[in-house]
């Protein structure tokens, strides 16, 4: 068992998410960044879908009530066991009565705490996610509390050895300025060609709406192709006939402030799709802070994938490291 002493800002039961749903309006939710969140689970022998804690911004204090074995990935959150820093990205072994907490957020927003034997809730619809929204899933569908207990499962039988560290070029590097990839479409026709132009110009500062839900993005105006009101689309130019939102999709209501739709987000609306985030950097996005600058640099498909096999090989080389499996 965990003692949550204090909650942090933050704290959420998470997993690979709530799949299978989405056409029924259940976003998947989930860890955000997935990198981090699979990196950390190998480091502890768990099988790479048991439940973590994902930890935002500040992370809370808990209290061993048993003997475990974790590790801490993802942002520069820097933990410590009982006042004295430990490292991250590393196996570690946590004794009975041992206090883990954080130093303050020094780059990245987010950090996973994975625990041998995974966080022990209940499932639902095939997931252990906290969608608070709905307040469903993980504990209580809620963040947690000072004063929550947190059962772990059955910790299994690993070979991953105590001190096992994951090599500093698979270890993501986080600043203030981030570039982010996008394909650019479904409904990037109604915007001007400027206005296209203009999107992957631009230095984008997040708002301080920011969080699982989405990111939302101050820069300038963009202008949309004028047009007649189709049938069934809203009256704003920005409008358009209601479709699905996959994950990342950015929209840009009335032109002002984009907003990149995350593992929270609704699942479709009226509001044009400009481009949509590849999904290896979604991890990315999830590290972002209020008031960090993003560009946006337009991918094709091909590019897309490409990225995508370069992740699954680092995360190969990591399970190697851990396992000793190719």
């Amino acid at each position: 068992m965990i003692k949550v002493l204090e909650p942090g800002i933050e704290t959420t039961v998470q997993d690979k998410g709530r799949e299978g749903y989405y056409e029924i309006g259940m976003p998947p939710s989930g860890a955000m960044d997935r990198y981090s969140y699979l990196a950390g689970n190998l480091l502890v022998g768990n099988e790479e879908n048991a439940s973590s804690l994902e930890i935002t911004y500040m992370g809370p204090k808990l209290q061993f009530e048993e003997d475990a074995v974790i590790a801490v990935t993802g942002g520069e959150i820097p933990p410590k066991i009982n006042n004295e820093p430990v490292p991250m990205w590393t196996t570690l072994t946590i004794k009975k009565g041992d206090i883990l907490s954080f130093d303050f957020v020094k780059s990245g927003a987010r950090v996973y705490l994975a625990i041998a034997g995974g966080i022990d809730v209940p499932v639902l619809q095939g997931s252990r996610s906290t969608y608070t929204l709905c307040q469903i899933g993980g504990f209580e569908g809620r963040a947690l509390k000072a004063g929550d207990e947190l059962e772990t499962g059955d910790m299994q039988e690993t070979s991953v050895k105590e001190g096992t560290t994951i090599p500093e070029e698979f270890i993501p590097v986080y600043k203030k300025s981030h570039e982010i990839r996008v394909i650019i479409g479904l409904c990037s026709y109604r915007l001007t060609e400027e206005s296209k132009q203009r999107f992957l110009d631009l230095e984008w500062k997040v708002t301080p709406e920011a969080n699982r839900v989405g990111y939302r993005f101050k820069g300038e105006r963009l202008n949309f192709v004028e047009r007649e009101q189709p049938f069934g689309a809203g009256s704003n130019p920005s409008n358009v006939t209601d479709l699905g939102y996959p994950i990342g999709s950015i929209q840009v209501p009335d032109g002002i402030e984009p907003i990149a739709l995350l593992n929270d987000a609704v699942t479709g609306g009226g509001y044009a799709t400009i481009a949509t985030v590849i999904s290896t950097d979604l991890s990315h996005m999830a590290q972002i802070k209020t008031n960090e600058t993003v560009k946006f640099k337009a991918v094709d498909l091909d590019e897309a994938l490409e990225a995508r096999k370069e992740v699954r090989g680092k995360l190969d080389k990591i399970r190697e490291l851990t396992t000793g499996k190719k």
